[in-house]
């Protein structure tokens, strides 16, 4: 009995030794690669339009949290939210200060400041700043879309 427990002992110790000697995922590369994704998205924004840009780096399960904390969920609705009139001449820009990624580099997120430039229905320029916080899903071609923001 005690050559028994002694095996067991030994295999729940080198299965524990073994899991603890995985090397980590050096993740600075990760995190530069959402940090990349970020700033294209922001560039595609101010280039070809916020519902482009929010369309084209959407997941496909992606939800958006927005006026009154209401969910836009999935890429199509997010598309339609973003095909509103007032959208075609808004401007937004933000600036991440904080990025992190999973320990296996599929997930990460980012967090920061936004600034929104909107005409009200009188034409006249309104600017809302605030925080944002994106999560991101690395996607099988390698490339990074979010699911929250």
């Amino acid at each position: 009995m005690k050559k028994i427990i002694v095996a067991l002992l030994t295999i729940a110790f080198l299965g524990c030794t073994k899991k603890e000697a995985v090397t980590q995922l050096d993740l600075e590369p990760v995190k530069k690669e959402v940090l990349k994704a970020e700033e294209d998205f922001k560039v595609m924004a101010q280039t070809k339009g916020i519902p482009e840009a929010f369309y084209t780096f959407a997941d496909s399960n992606a939800v958006i949290k927005r006026e009154n904390d209401t969910l836009i969920i999935g890429k199509e609705n997010i598309k339609l939210y973003y095909s509103d009139q007032k959208y075609q001449s808004a401007k937004v820009t933000w600036t991440p200060d904080f990025v992190d990624v999973s320990q296996d580099g599929s997930m990460g997120y980012t967090y920061g400041t936004y600034v929104w430039s909107i005409k009200d229905y009188q034409g006249k320029e309104r600017e809302f700043k605030g925080v944002f916080h994106t999560v991101w899903k690395k996607q099988s071609d390698g490339s990074w879309k979010y699911t929250w923001d």
